[in-house]
């Protein structure tokens, strides 16, 4: 296992390179255009991992940018980068305090029918248990 190990190591630095050549954007490629350093990398795996590494990756446009999405004076502080209207709570809110009592009158309505419906039924119920009562004697 121990003399596989440099194969190994070596193996997972090409992998490594070459995803990282493949994921790097275009403006941060130096020298060749990245289709040339992917070729390179794929056909000297280890001579073209090293040469990627130290000459065609621009390290410096990576340290110097904080973030990998463009972003204002006011980066970090979310607050200040969202929208600038206000939000209401839902309790304030006209439109979902309308649609609240629309529903609820629409529930209260159903559940009336139904209690109507449930009385229907029971009488309905009550008549067919009780006896016909013929006339009397």
């Amino acid at each position: 296992m121990l003399r596989n190990l440099p194969f190994l190591l070596a193996l997972a630095f090409w992998v490594w390179a070459f995803i990282d050549c493949l994921t790097t954007p275009e403006d941060e490629v130096r020298y060749l255009p990245k289709v040339v350093w992917v070729i390179i990398v794929l056909l000297f795996p280890l001579v073209g991992s090293i040469a990627w590494l130290v000459v065609g990756k621009d390290r410096r446009s990576a340290r110097s940018r904080a973030v990998p999405w463009p972003s204002g004076p006011t980066a970090g502080y979310p607050e200040y980068e969202r929208p600038a209207g206000r939000q209401l709570a839902p309790d304030d809110d006209p439109e979902f305090l309308a649609s609240l009592k629309k529903d609820n009158q629409r529930h209260e309505d159903m559940l009336k029918q139904w209690e109507a419906d449930l009385r229907r039924r029971e009488e309905d119920l009550r008549g067919k248990d009780e006896p016909d009562q013929g006339p009397k004697a």
